[in-house]
């Protein structure tokens, strides 16, 4: 392909990934994926050279732009060398007319602005992010990383958690083939250490999706007790089994929830759960950093579902701890309402349950809670809190 047949392929792949984010399609991977299916001519250069195209228009903007051309044409404004290949020659785009209008630069939707936790760093949502690791305690220490990993960095904080540059290709290495890392956000290990879940509790992850958390918590609970993973959505819990048998967590029990009937499935957990970890659905604004495109999916609408779907959760997931236990709410979001407002609304909702403060290695407090944001701790953004049900 042309640097010029390089950026019409862009432009058509933008055209397709902005009406999927506007009609709840798939994901951009997925249509950059399908689009270089159907054209093996493109040869891994060339693959590259879109994606990059495509990924850098879409960090650029904020709001979602009408078609794919406005999004490059506004990336060609601020690169000369990307406009110059607007020459409406041969599979290359028409130039770009004067006053011909571009989509503009911005890190977050206006109207979303507002909605953000106050100490969030707007400009640092957008950054790379590295590829963290976590040292499955079950298989390995550490030490046991040096000569497979020689490259991975320590955490400040997080003993098991380590971190590698961007793109690294941790599939192909010995250490995530043998399950003695997982690939995990230092964030995620951070609400994990949070749980404070120990050797023979009883813990219920009642959000579980692919299992990520799961397995982080089976290598806390040393294997022994039991821990229970669950889901309303087939397809993510199947893949949770695999990834068990890999890290040796077999004793993981999964259960498929109906979804609008969860507290039907779970009533045999009553009363009984020392930790439950809410890791709910969520705007997913903390996570820009790997799926810019998201911003180009929410809106103001979504919001407010989400915001009511984490309600819900909440309030049948207190009824599931033990005297005692401890409920763990948490999200990858930096909005106020999907956070510390969360959780104000359901302490006032519920009697019996108070705030437990974290002292964490990472982040900083935030109203009952906790707050990490990619521009303060280098980890995606995540807003959670630890709450305690009275003893009696």
């Amino acid at each position: 392909m042309t640097p010029q047949a390089r950026i019409q392929a862009a432009i058509e792949l933008l055209d397709a990934i902005i009406a999927s984010a506007r009609d709840g399609g798939p994901a951009a991977d997925t249509l950059i994926a399908r689009y270089f299916k159907d054209r093996r001519y493109a040869g891994s250069r060339d693959r590259r050279a879109v994606r990059d195209h495509v990924y850098r228009a879409i960090r650029r903007a904020a709001e979602r732009p009408d078609t794919g051309r406005a999004a490059m044409v506004g990336l060609a404004r601020d690169l000369p060398e990307i406009a110059a290949l607007f020459d409406g020659g041969p599979h290359a785009p028409e130039p770009i007319a004067p006053g011909e209008p571009g989509a503009a630069p911005g890190a977050v939707p206006a109207w979303l602005v507002s909605l953000l936790a106050a100490p969030v760093e707007q400009d640092a949502l957008l950054g790379r992010a590295s590829v963290d690791l976590r040292v499955n305690a079950l298989k390995a220490t550490p030490a046991d990383l040096a000569a497979l990993l020689p490259d991975a960095d320590p955490i400040a904080g997080l003993p098991a958690a380590r971190r590698l540059s961007e793109g690294f290709p941790i599939e192909q290495n010995p250490a995530w083939k043998q399950g003695l890392v997982e690939v995990q956000d230092a964030g995620s290990q951070l609400i994990v250490q949070g749980c404070a879940a120990q050797p023979g509790m009883t813990v219920v992850d009642l959000c579980a999706g692919a299992g990520g958390k799961t397995l982080a918590l089976a290598a806390a609970m040393a294997g022994k007790g039991i821990l229970v993973a669950t889901d309303t959505i087939r397809s993510r819990l199947a893949r949770l089994g695999p990834r068990a048998e890999r890290a040796g967590a077999t004793f993981i029990e999964t259960l498929l929830l109906d979804q609008s009937h969860e507290a039907r499935g779970l009533e045999s957990l009553n009363g009984q759960a020392d930790v439950v970890l809410v890791d709910a659905p969520c705007s997913g604004t903390g996570t820009w950093r790997r799926n810019p495109e998201s911003r180009w999916r929410l809106t103001a609408e979504r919001l407010d579902r989400l915001v009511a779907e984490q309600a819900r959760i909440l309030d049948f997931a207190a009824p599931l701890l033990a005297p005692g236990g401890a409920l763990v709410y948490a999200t990858c979001a930096l909005t106020d309402r999907e956070g510390r407002d969360q959780v104000d609304a359901f302490l006032t909702r519920n009697a019996g349950w108070a705030v437990e403060p974290l002292d964490l290695p990472l982040g900083r407090a935030h109203g009952a809670g906790w707050l990490l944001t990619p521009g303060h701790d280098g980890t995606d953004g995540f807003f959670f809190a630890r709450l305690r049900r009275a003893a009696s």
